[in-house]
């Protein structure tokens, strides 16, 4: 090579690497976690929970009427409490009812008060079951033992069907009690002329906003329609088919839910006050059943959705805000029932969805029944598995590599 030539290779060799360097620089973080096991002894875990104490438990809820405790990593030999004697009979096979949800209050660690929703026989005509919210209180003489005898009814919403609960209870920022309701079940959300969802005189197909510090409870002032004639004041958003669990942001605070869809879609939504989700005159972004004169325009769409020949069920997350795995910082971390995992990151006024590989899955596969973040904003994904044993589940930590 004359010296001509090595004077312009050089440089031009030493762009291609910047640019090659910069490019890589651009490219986004591989989307990927590895699962640690910490426990598959819990059949059905539907729901984790953690008392904000500093004390590192996990509670999670198997759907058959118990709570556990993960504790330094172990599984407690007895079950933090048992509701199942007031509950409904569960079918071990399938089944939405159940034991769907738990949160601590605020102030745990000094009034000791936890919070869950479970399903419990109804005696009124045209209903299946009733929804019940209660109150307990830690024993005094073990932090590891729910006292039974401190239970206090917070609420009960009659349920007309077997599915679409909802059951996820979230202390928000605000200190006020966040809980998903499904539209009452069924298919095409049939009850009433418009549906539940679209129905302000129902709490069902909603999420509502109690202050659970009242007896039994009260309602927020600023909730969007307290003081309204013939409304619930407790709602807080609407038009919702099933949301499957909701979760607030750490960061910037917003709730987020992932509402099952009926039989195309579904959906990922930010819950905002007084917000119209559109179920079910919308599914998703599409038209399911809009009545004449419908004023769609004040509708707010998902901020992602999916058809069915990616999934069959969404399981909504969380935004991931711990330090384990930096590549997922700021993604809201989802999944499907059918075993697929995604992440929604924000771009722009969009969000763009992309898969999240998660290494280490047993061998059976997994249906992804719910999610979970501790203290440390550390997220954890609640799976059932089918086995030649029957069916088993799996409490798994997101770790990574």
């Amino acid at each position: 090579m004359n010296a001509f030539r090595l004077l312009i290779a050089v440089p031009l060799l030493a762009l291609y690497i910047t640019s090659q360097a910069a490019a890589a620089e651009k490219e986004p973080p591989a989307r990927k976690a590895r699962l640690q096991l910490m426990t598959n002894k819990i059949l059905s875990p539907v729901a984790l929970g953690v008392p904000g104490d500093g004390s590192g438990r996990l509670f999670i809820c198997q759907k058959e009427g118990k709570v556990w405790i993960i504790k330094n990593g172990q599984l407690a030999p007895q079950p933090f409490l048992d509701v199942s004697a007031e509950m409904v009979k569960i079918n071990p096979g399938y089944d939405e009812r159940g034991l769907l949800g738990i949160a601590f209050h605020p102030q745990f660690k000094k009034n000791r008060k936890f919070y869950v929703y479970y399903s419990v026989p109804s005696t009124t005509p045209g209903s299946n079951h009733k929804s019940r919210i209660s109150e307990f209180t830690v024993s005094a003489a073990n932090p590891d033992v729910a006292d039974p005898a401190t239970k206090r009814v917070i609420m009960e919403i009659e349920q007309p069907e077997s599915n679409h609960n909802g059951g996820d209870l979230v202390f928000g920022p605000d200190g006020y009690l966040y809980v998903s309701l499904g539209d009452g079940g069924g298919g095409g959300d049939k009850h009433g002329e418009t549906g539940n969802g679209q129905n302000l005189n129902t709490l069902l197909g909603k999420i509502i906003r109690i202050d659970i510090n009242g007896d039994p409870y009260t309602v927020p002032k600023d909730n969007p329609f307290a003081g309204r004639s013939n409304v619930r004041p407790e709602i807080w958003a609407y038009g919702l088919r099933n949301p499957w669990r909701i979760s607030f942001d750490r960061a910037t605070k917003q709730l987020f839910a992932g509402d099952v869809g009926q039989n195309k879609y579904e959906e990922v939504d930010i819950i905002v006050k007084g917000g119209n989700y559109g179920w079910r005159i919308m599914e998703g972004y599409h038209d399911f059943k809009v009545p004449d004169g419908a004023d769609k325009s004040k509708l707010i769409a998902p901020i992602d959705e999916y058809d069915h020949d990616l999934g069959i069920s969404i399981t909504g997350g969380y935004v991931y805000r711990g330090k384990g795995i930096p590549a997922l910082k700021g993604l809201y971390v989802f999944g499907d029932y059918n075993g697929k995992a995604f992440v929604l990151a924000q771009n722009g006024k969009k969000w763009e969805r992309a898969d999240l590989e998660l290494e280490g899955r047993p061998k059976e596969g997994i249906q992804i029944l719910s999610w979970g973040e501790d203290e440390a904003g550390e997220l954890y994904v609640l799976t059932s598995s089918s086995t030649s044993e029957g069916f088993k589940g799996g409490v798994y930590k997101l770790v990574g590599f």
